[in-house]
């Protein structure tokens, strides 16, 4: 199976009571291949600082494991080339047995990270639309140059600044 661009989504939630819209979008998305949840975990605390986690995955075991291959063996091949690709797949399709990127046993940074009352999530996204487009962009003998995420806050500074210096009349 291949993999689409893939996302890490890190949020931050003010109220830590969730009433399963977001799930459901997800699932949505999922449904219409748009994306899939290769890992997400959230950690939620309580005001009394309780901390409850909840951990998903779209992927199979099997899928799991592949993904971690490409992983390592994109890690490895940037250490050590051809050799460190192959050592690098098989590393990286072991780490991925339980079918989790994020180990829950070393997540006690979130914990930390989070005020009493509120909740964070971090995603990591398969973009499942983009792999024809991707491939299509391959084929015809382009290359990644840049890429990034155009935030509203990104557009209202663009607006300021272009509301300093335009001339006074």
């Amino acid at each position: 199976m291949s993999f689409g661009p893939v996302q890490i989504l890190v949020i931050g939630f003010g109220d830590a009571e969730f009433t399963g819209t977001i799930r459901a979008e997800l699932e949505r998305l999922r449904e219409h291949d748009v994306v899939r949840l290769i890992d997400l975990l959230v950690v939620r605390k309580d005001e009394d600082g309780n901390i409850e986690r909840l951990q998903q995955s779209d992927l199979s075991q099997e899928e799991a494991m592949e993904f971690g291959a490409i992983v390592g063996a994109l890690i490895g091949a940037g250490t050590d080339g051809e050799d460190g690709a192959e050592a690098g797949a098989v590393l990286g399709a072991a780490a991925m047995e339980g079918g989790h990127v994020f180990d829950m046993k070393e997540t006690w940074y979130v914990d930390d990270a989070i005020p009493p009352g509120t909740a964070a999530a971090i995603a990591l996204l398969d973009h499942r639309w983009a792999i024809g487009l991707r491939d299509a962009i391959r084929e015809a003998g382009g290359f990644h140059l840049a890429d990034a995420w155009v935030h509203p806050a990104d557009l209202i500074a663009i607006g300021l600044q272009s509301a300093e210096k335009a001339p006074v009349s």
